[in-house]
């Protein structure tokens, strides 16, 4: 292998009127460094996005639990009334109307 001139000619390219080499090397290395700034980023948002995906489907599970409960509670109150006061209390069912006070 030749050693005696390799340093010298790689770096005779950016010697002199060849600025256009040393510029566009400039602009890969920043490019290249955007590039790998983004890929992170885009990995890092990615994750955070399919975690939410997995939070958004519990909770929508749950959600679809607790309207089927409800409206089980809702049909077992038709059969038996004495469940009406806990239904009351969760905003389920409205209170009964109370009479008006007459003079």
């Amino acid at each position: 292998m030749d050693k005696r001139g390799g340093k010298a000619k790689f770096f005779s390219m950016f010697k002199g009127k060849n600025q256009a080499a040393l510029v566009l090397t400039g602009m890969l290395f920043i490019c290249a460094i955007l590039s790998a700034i983004g890929a992170i980023s885009y990995y890092a948002a990615s994750n955070e996005l399919r975690s939410l995906q997995v939070q958004a489907a519990r909770m929508d599970g749950r959600r679809n639990l607790a309207r089927a409960l409800a409206a089980e509670a809702m049909e077992y109150s038709k059969r038996n009334p004495a469940i009406d006061p806990v239904l009351q209390s969760v905003g389920l069912k409205p209170a009964p109307a109370s009479p008006k006070a007459t003079k």
